[in-house]
């Protein structure tokens, strides 16, 4: 798994926790906060944290969005198994216009960690 959120998100909204399958969570920025411009290296960093282009990578952000992007950048540059993960790691906001309760990886009760 890479989660693609930002170092700010990693620190202060959590962590994906898969030592219970004893794998880790890679964390490559897709953007970098505060400004929010893209990684330029970022094909670059997944290739070298993952370098099987036939390797099952899942991708994760907030709510799915920069994810599904990472995941076709890296389809283009010639992985045959990157996935999106659908709803994120905080998911939709909800009607009170908060994350975490609705859908997304949190709510759907998967283990996570505070850093």
């Amino acid at each position: 798994m890479v989660d693609v959120r930002t170092t700010a998100e990693w620190n202060f909204v959590g962590l994906p926790d898969l030592s219970g399958l004893n794998r880790e969570v890679r964390l490559v920025e897709w953007q970098s906060y505060p400004t929010m411009a893209p990684n330029p290296d970022f094909v670059a960093q997944v290739a070298a944290a993952i370098p099987d282009k036939n390797a099952a990578i899942y991708f994760l952000c907030r709510s799915g969005a920069r994810s599904r992007s990472a995941a076709i950048a890296m389809t283009r540059a010639g992985y045959t198994r990157a996935y999106n993960i659908a709803g994120g790691f905080e998911g939709d906001l909800n009607a009170e216009r908060h994350r975490g309760a609705q859908n997304g990886w949190k709510a759907s009760g998967l283990p996570w960690r505070q850093t």
